[in-house]
């Protein structure tokens, strides 16, 4: 992994060392905001190695469509991008179990009330660098982002409870593309993404492996002014399997968790400048 990671920086480097040929070196800023629905299509997860294998629709009530919302910031000049996202993400449940499901050596037995909550908002810094030129966009780059789990289970009476937590970075690889159709309509795709063995990266002793997938295809067009508005179908996807050292959770530190989302959005930007 590392053989790869050091030549991708190093090319990234060097684009940021080149000039950008026939590029306006005047600051561009955009503004996103999306709105609309989460659907989850599979989400298991597994708290210690004599846990249950949980399946979150099926034992945990995840099978409702929830609210969904992005934001997000584009800087530009020349060929670079930088971009801020911020992206809440929290799903509450709860179903009587109909079976027995161990969460960090409790059980919560068949015929409990249990309420769920699976709580994953992340931060994302990017930077980008546009490959062509004029109104199209390629460009490739790479991203930083800090999740901020917290994965609780709890029956209704009050007597059993469950909690982890989690904070950390994920480097990630992002390509973004754009196309212009005519002098209003555009459509365009982005994705982010990365696998890896997490303590390889992090340079710690937990054995873990992640992976990421952030998938969107939109569609767009000009409205009045300097705002335009996009449709976008998103799956948001990954997880991780291992185990930490840390000692402030209960149970052996083991976790399996893998999720598969869809969403649909409608989208507004602003280009302030």
């Amino acid at each position: 992994m590392r053989a790869f990671l050091i030549p991708t920086l190093v090319l990234a480097l060097g684009t940021i060392a080149q000039p950008a040929h026939a590029t306006s070196s005047e600051v561009h800023v955009s503004a996103h905001a999306e709105l609309g629905t989460l659907s989850v299509l599979s989400h298991r997860i597994k708290f210690g190695r004599s846990g249950t294998y949980i399946d979150y629709i099926k034992d945990a009530g995840q099978d409702n469509q929830v609210p969904f919302a992005r934001l997000s910031l584009d800087i530009r000049s020349g060929r670079h991008i930088i971009s801020f996202l911020y992206q809440p993400l929290e799903i509450n449940a709860s179903r009587t179990v109909m079976r027995d499901i161990t969460v960090d050596d409790y059980t919560f037995k068949a015929g409990t009330g249990v309420r769920s909550r699976y709580s994953f908002p992340f931060t994302r810094a990017s930077w980008m660098y546009d490959l062509i030129e004029g109104p199209n966009e390629l460009a490739l780059g790479l991203s930083l982002q800090i999740r901020n789990a917290i994965l609780e289970f709890e029956s209704t009476d009050g007597v059993g409870f469950r909690s982890n937590r989690d904070v950390g970075p994920v480097p990630i690889l992002k390509v973004r593309g754009r196309h212009v159709i005519n002098d209003r309509f555009w459509w365009g795709a982005e994705a982010d993404g990365f696998y890896a063995p997490v303590s390889y990266i992090n340079g710690d002793d937990s054995d873990v492996v992640g992976a990421i997938l952030d998938l969107s295809f939109r569609a767009g067009m000009k409205l009045r002014g300097n705002t335009e508005a996009f449709l976008n179908l998103r799956y948001l996807g990954g997880g991780a399997t291992g185990e930490s050292n840390d000692d402030t959770d209960p149970g052996d530190g083991y976790t399996r968790n893998w999720l598969h989302f869809v969403t649909i959005s409608l989208g507004f930007t602003w280009n302030a400048l």
